[in-house]
């Protein structure tokens, strides 16, 4: 049976994306900080018919935590078809870059930049036991440099060098035959999109998904 990782999987995206891999025969480990989230996704989850979901504790901003869930992972499987670095933070959303606080900026790139690249550091020896393991960090429009804009620069930054990390990984990772791209899940109906955005969470799911 394929694996599969996803941090943040206990809700909006991550959600749907832990519910789209099961669909396709994936056994699904649903990283969440929160036990009850996590566990009560995962019954959900359940319910719907996907009994190969089961909760990992897994905090990205603690590298103690990634350490211990990747113990934990291979406790429970001898390898990783895929992970999906779904986690992410959304903390200056009304900020500028002349404001916008120094811990808000670190807090925001450990989470969105850094967490990414030590869970999957963290995960490496599994992934390299799949044979052709994929890698997916959940990036954003938000941070391209073609299309930058001002406003919630912490936010903007932190997807910017996700995109470094991914390049810089694929190439790094290519000779274990573990594929690593970026994808952005556009507008999004979640906590951090708004129920402004356009976009539904399975839409958002899709690409990510494919990937």
């Amino acid at each position: 049976m394929k694996t599969a990782l996803v941090t943040g999987g206990n809700k909006g995206i991550g959600y749907a994306v832990c519910a789209g891999l099961a669909e396709k025969g994936f056994r699904v480990f649903l990283g969440s900080r929160d036990a009850g989230r996590g566990q009560q996704a995962c019954a959900r989850l359940q319910k719907a018919g996907h009994k190969q979901v089961e909760w990992l504790p897994l905090d990205v901003a603690s590298a103690d935590s990634i350490q211990g869930a990747a113990t934990q992972l291979a406790s429970l499987t001898d390898h990783l078809d895929a992970l999906v670095n779904n986690a992410g933070v959304y903390l200056d959303e009304k900020a500028d870059a002349l404001t916008v606080s120094t811990q808000v900026i670190l807090d925001t790139l450990n989470t969105n930049t850094v967490g990414p690249l030590l869970v999957a550091r963290a995960v490496l020896p599994l992934l390299k036991k799949a044979g052709h393991a994929q890698i997916v960090n959940v990036s954003s429009g938000m941070g391209q440099l073609t299309d930058m804009n001002g406003g919630s620069v912490a936010y903007r930054m932190s997807k910017s060098a996700l995109n470094a990390v991914t390049r810089i990984l694929s190439a790094e990772l290519s000779a274990f035959h573990i594929g690593v791209n970026s994808g952005c899940p556009g507008w999004v109906k979640t906590d951090m999109g708004g129920s402004g955005a356009t976009r539904s969470v399975e839409q958002g799911a899709y690409t990510i998904v494919w990937l």
